[in-house]
Parts: structure tokens; sequence; C-alpha cells
């Protein structure tokens, strides 16, 4: 008996901390990435060296680079300009859509 409640309260704790982790939508971050193939590549993988892939990288990761660019902890010619124009929504939807790719 113990160990059914343990393994019910372990199997809750993870789909909430997999619910709190997947914040943004990510049909609407794949639609909002359609701005980013140049650079990125399609899916965010990158062909072109100077450039990261953006594909798999962890939701969090991605959303704190794309804020510190937005307001300007993070410089770059490119992506500061970009990333201006992005609304927290736009972020967080960036932000999941790229890290559900594989």
């Amino acid at each position: 008996m113990k160990r059914t409640i343990l393994t019910l309260a372990s199997v809750a704790v993870l789909g909430l901390s997999s619910t709190a982790m997947a914040a943004g939508n990510i049909a609407a971050g794949k639609a909002k990435a359609a701005s980013c193939v140049g650079c990125h590549g399609p899916a965010g993988k990158s062909a072109i060296p100077t450039f990261p892939n953006l594909a798999g990288q962890k939701a969090a990761y991605t959303a704190k680079q794309l804020r510190d660019f937005k307001n300007g902890t993070r410089k770059d010619g490119t992506m500061a300009p970009q990333a201006k124009g992005l609304s927290d929504a736009d972020i967080d939807n960036l932000a999941a859509y790229y890290a559900s790719v594989k």
C-alpha cells in the first residue's frame, strides 16, 4: 500500500513539473519560428556554423536568451532587433517549440 501511494505521488509530482515547464504553446511557437529559419535553419537545425542550433534546447534557456536580447542584457546586432518585437507569449511559445524539436 505504501509503495502504491509513493508511486502515485511521484507521478503527480512529475506531471506537475512537466506542465510547469511547458508554459508555451508549441504550435504557436512553430508558426512564429518561420522568421528564425533564415539563420537557425528549418526546425532550429542550423546549417551555418556561426548560428546556433535551437532544436532541443531547454525551454527555460531559450526563453532567457530571448528575454536578455529583448531587454539589452545580451547584445547582438541581429538578435536584439528580432527579439524586441517578441511578446512574452511569443518568447514562451518559441522556447516551447524549440524544446520539443529533437
